[in-house]
């Protein structure tokens, strides 16, 4: 079989990508060796409960036009999921239970309750530093860019725009923690950024990049903002891009594992599956499994040797625990929370294994994935469970149950500060560890991506030393979480196309 593009993995980077360059009118396949779409993303069902396996806190999708890149693939494929909004959240924290919400001006209220004013002035000088740099983050739209010369075209029409911001530029690529520092000291503010940092790229704000933290600050501290939840849950979401994918001709094809990236002559031109099947890739190959898990499907030549050395010693950043439950919700509070953010130990540092933990409860915002009457808990470590604890284990052993007995109690502790009787509520209960990540998700390690600090290096662009073969996903550029692997997505299909066929779906989109 031959393609002009094969792209290896359906997580939301290569879902993004492969329907993109469908639309752009190229013949396009999509392998995925699960046999659910979505990677990370994808949502699976259990006695009628409906869970997400990934991401639970979704923003700026359910109006467009909007500066997250994942509505400008949605826009540009003609697809959409159906979105509830909601602003409210609840916090964990060592200084006590309280719900708050998104808005700058609602959490100057907790300040005022936990810290007082001068920590309130501290909040307000913060929101005016960022607001310039909020501008400058959003002044290009991921949808005009691409990694080679004719990055000059699509993006000139906003260059006047990016002129007025050059002063901050520089800046933005830079760690939070240097804006931070310019105008916050209390301490219970500094912990409070280091864990929106946390929560965005797994590392706190001396490792998170201004620009990252900048775009949150557009987004989440704008008037009359909202957070977003699909309806149906986060397989909703990929099902709008598959939608897309194969409504413009693309193809996907599920439970196909890739077992090598095929070379010719120094060039991709292919993959070999599994089962034996050759997929030839006319124009490209595009991989958006891992950085690690890539390169493990190279061949030993010459021409991959230079993207070895290059990419293999990438950090990664620590995996995740994941306790999905399905419950009785007879009589809990009508107004409990959909999301919650639990914290230990602040001393301890927000990337302490285990010391952060989430709780989604989707089913207070859409009732039409979990049973009348039930819920649907998703419990998470976010990326701070090390993979050391778990590496070498066989998932049958005693010893592998008895740690995930062990390593799962800190999200049921999390999740009694919010329904204390849970344990006697459950009907459904699922634990899932590194390995599962490791086995179902075919992430190296579990990982959650490269731990990159600002700073210190950056997210590589979707090109490699391999002609023919680019990378999209969290281990490139813009980097990890879902604005970002839509983002590389969106950039690699540009890259692969002529810039008057960029321009055109600039155009088709709203975008100069």
């Amino acid at each position: 079989m031959s393609a002009d593009v094969v792209v290896v993995g359906s997580g939301i980077g290569g879902l993004s990508c492969g329907a993109l360059l469908a639309r752009y009118g190229l013949n396009v396949v999509v392998c995925e060796s699960h046999t659910i779409p979505g990677g990370s993303a994808h949502g699976f069902e259990r006695d009628g409960f409906r869970f997400d396996s990934g991401p639970s806190l979704y923003s700026g999708l359910s109006y467009s036009p909007s500066a997250n890149p994942l509505r400008q693939v949605l826009d540009a494929i003609g697809e959409d999921a159906e979105w509830k909004t909601y602003d409210t959240w609840g916090c964990c924290l060592p200084e006590g239970t309280f719900n708050t919400e998104v808005g700058a001006d609602q959490f100057c209220e907790v300040l005022a309750t936990l810290r007082g004013e001068a920590a309130i002035a501290e909040w307000r000088q913060l929101q005016t530093l960022m607001k310039p740099y909020g501008e400058a983050a959003i002044a290009l739209p991921p949808a005009a860019v691409r990694f080679d010369w004719g990055f000059f075209q699509t993006v000139s029409p906003y260059a006047l725009s990016m002129l007025g911001h050059a002063p901050r530029l520089f800046d933005l690529t830079g760690p939070f923690s240097t804006l931070m520092n310019r105008v916050v000291q209390d301490p219970f503010l500094r912990n409070w950024l280091d864990l929106l940092c946390f929560l965005l790229s797994g590392l706190p704000a001396s490792g998170t990049s201004a620009a990252e933290m900048a775009f949150m600050f557009a987004d989440w501290y704008r008037p009359g903002v909202k957070l977003d939840y699909p309806v149906g849950g986060s397989g909703a979401l990929v099902n709008a891009l598959v939608r897309g994918l194969k409504k413009w001709g693309g193809s996907l094809r599920l439970g196909t594992h890739v077992e090598a990236i095929l070379m010719t002559n120094g060039r991709a031109t292919g993959v070999r599956l599994k089962s034996g099947e050759v997929l030839s890739a006319k124009r490209a190959v595009v991989s958006n499994a891992s950085i690690w898990d890539t390169l493990r499907l190279l061949p030993n030549q010459s021409a991959a040797h230079s993207f070895q050395r290059e990419r293999q010693s990438i950090p990664t950043c620590n995996s995740f625990m994941h306790l999905h439950l399905g419950i009785d919700g007879a009589d809990l509070p009508p107004d409990l929370a959909c999301h919650h953010i639990v914290v230990n130990d602040w001393d301890a540092g927000v990337t302490a294994a285990q010391n952060v933990v989430l709780i989604s409860i989707p089913s207070r915002l859409d009732s039409t994935i979990a049973p009348p009457g039930k819920e649907t808990i998703h419990v998470y470590t976010p990326g701070n469970e090390p993979y050391s604890y778990w590496q070498g284990l066989k998932r049958q052993s005693d010893e592998y149950q008895m740690l995930k007995t062990q390593r799962s109690q800190v999200m049921w502790q999390a999740l009694e500060r919010v329904i204390p009787d849970v344990r006697d509520r459950v009907e459904v209960e699922l634990v899932g560890t590194p390995l599962t990540h490791e086995r179902f998700l075919r992430r190296y390690q579990g990982s959650y991506g490269p731990a990159i600090a600002a700073g210190q290096g950056l997210f590589p662009g979707p090109t490699t030393p391999i002609d023919g073969l680019l990378c999209c996903g969290d281990s490139t550029f813009p980097g990890i979480g879902l604005p970002a692997v839509a983002a590389s997505g969106l950039i690699t299909a540009n890259t692969l196309v002529p810039v008057k066929d960029h321009r055109k779906l600039m155009q088709d989109i709203g975008l100069r």
